[in-house]
């Protein structure tokens, strides 16, 4: 790797933490271990880290509460490592900034591939295009070079996944794109994820800009096949 990037593993069960942190060292990554919300919590505040893996079920300050927090304070990527399978989690930890999920158990072969993924794709969106910097679409202003987005003039705030697909979305008004394909395209993966995933993250950005989100005039549900932005 041109750089090594730094991990953060925030897992109470210290032979699951190890396991990652050797896999992840041997894909050539640097890798600190946390085994409670509170260390976690600490070792984010005081140390920069470029992804964080967070398991759900963990002592002092759970993963849901800790991911809330930390997305307070950086939009570094956050990959949710849980044992649940339960829907419910999953739309509940996206929600409050996750920007996917990997359930227990998994390869080794997966966990590298969702880490370099998601630094990859964290890395694109912080690569400004100064030449399309702005843009404009009724009420909606978009600005890709500080990453802000505004209703109205008034500026909303945006995970870096909610921004990246609201980008993308834009800049491809009136093309239908099937949940398979806004997938691929923003989390950077073919076959590793679950759609709900964009469900998720669709519904919350029309929260977000639409007046009515179950009437949306910007992001049109395509019924049978995906998503359309109206442009």
């Amino acid at each position: 790797m041109e750089m090594s990037k730094k991990i953060l593993i925030i897992e109470d069960d210290q032979s699951i933490a190890v396991l990652e942190r050797d896999y992840l060292q041997i894909a050539g990554f640097q890798v600190e271990i946390a085994s409670d919300g509170m260390d976690g919590l600490e070792k984010v505040r005081s140390k920069t880290f470029h992804l964080i893996l967070l398991d759900l079920m963990l002592p002092k300050i759970d993963g849901f509460e800790l991911c809330k927090m930390i997305r307070k304070e950086t939009n570094i990527p956050i990959l949710m490592v849980t044992a649940k399978s339960d829907d419910i989690d999953k739309v509940r930890g996206l929600g409050l900034g996750a920007d996917d999920y990997i359930v227990k158990p998994f390869s080794p072969n997966e966990l590298v591939a969702r880490v370099k993924s998601h630094l990859a794709m964290y890395d694109r969106l912080m690569q400004t295009n100064e030449s399309n910097s702005d843009i404009y679409i009724k009420d909606l202003h978009i600005n890709t070079l500080s990453r802000q987005v505004f209703m109205k003039d008034k500026e909303v705030e945006f995970t870096n996944k909610e921004f990246e697909l609201l980008t993308f979305l834009a800049l491809h008004p009136n093309q239908v794109f099937s949940k398979e394909q806004i997938f691929e395209r923003i989390w950077g993966l073919d076959s590793m994820g679950d759609n709900a995933t964009v469900t998720v993250h669709i519904k919350r950005i029309r929260k977000k800009i639409e007046k009515d989100s179950a009437n949306p005039q910007y992001i049109q549900t395509v019924w049978g096949t995906g998503y359309r932005f109206q442009g």
